[in-house]
């Protein structure tokens, strides 16, 4: 299965997101994975990963891609599965606006302050929240190792000023304030190979990973093909087409464990 369902898709629209389990196979999810750490932990050595910082200190490993390339990021980013639900979430057709992977590494990882993604993805020339995310659990994900926290329903608020403090773009602490006091604050616990699809006007954030386990996410977002950016701010977002490929095509890319 791959579309939503009718139950799916009332409660996208209720609450800002849905959770798919199992959506990537256990052999899927693990050699994506396993192949990712291979790496990008390389590529960190090398001095070629991105790191955030949060209040306390801690870093954010962050790479991200400009564009879908025929290697496993790029193929799973255009996994049927990952498109149709997509454009079930948008109900439009879509294109990808960015991909990326979060790496917080065990008893490291920080966290990431309350957000909305088109706080700041409006400031990049998208007019509409017509926009989504899907994040792809590679670990398990739990509250001690910094998974994600949503507000359930905070989506109706629509876009909320954001400011900038320090590494990260939050949203600005009165309305936040106002918002943790009428919505209930969900933990999106998941295993490996489980997604997370939210809106991009959901309001959410991660803890620290104070434990001894990775919580590595692939987070693929999504635009509506109409509401491509009207002006050229990132070398990311700007809209190509999107060719959707058969489920499973990433594993082609993945490298064998030795």
């Amino acid at each position: 299965m791959m579309a939503m369902t009718d139950d799916e898709a009332l409660a996208y629209q209720r609450d800002g997101f849905i959770i798919r389990k199992g959506l990537l196979s256990p052999a899927e999810v693990g050699a994506f994975r396993d192949t990712a750490r291979r790496q990008l932990e390389a590529e960190n050595k090398s001095g070629s990963v991105m790191s955030k910082g949060d209040k306390e200190g801690k870093t954010t490993l962050l790479k991200m891609w400009t564009r879908a390339e025929d290697d496993q990021y790029g193929f799973l980013a255009r996994d049927e599965r990952m498109v149709d639900l997509a454009e079930d979430a948008i109900g439009k057709p879509v294109y990808l606006y960015s991909h990326k992977m979060t790496m917080k590494q065990p008893n490291e990882g920080g966290a990431w302050e309350w957000h909305q993604d088109f706080g700041y993805w409006y400031n990049y020339g998208c007019l509409a929240p017509e926009m989504m995310s899907i994040f792809v659990a590679l670990d398990k994900a739990t509250k001690e190792n910094g998974c994600l926290q949503v507000l359930k329903g905070s989506h109706k608020l629509g876009r909320l000023n954001h400011i900038r403090e320090g590494e990260q773009t939050n949203v600005e602490q009165e309305h936040l304030e106002a918002a943790l006091k009428r919505f209930e604050r969900i933990y999106v616990e998941m295993d490996a190979g489980d997604v997370v699809i939210f809106d991009s006007n959901l309001l959410h954030r991660s803890d620290a990973n104070r434990s001894d386990t990775y919580r590595w996410g692939y987070i693929c977002s999504y635009n509506a093909v109409e509401n491509a950016p009207f002006k050229r701010v990132r070398d990311y977002g700007n809209y190509e087409p999107l060719e959707k490929v058969p489920a499973g095509t990433f594993m082609k890319q993945a490298e064998p464990v030795a």
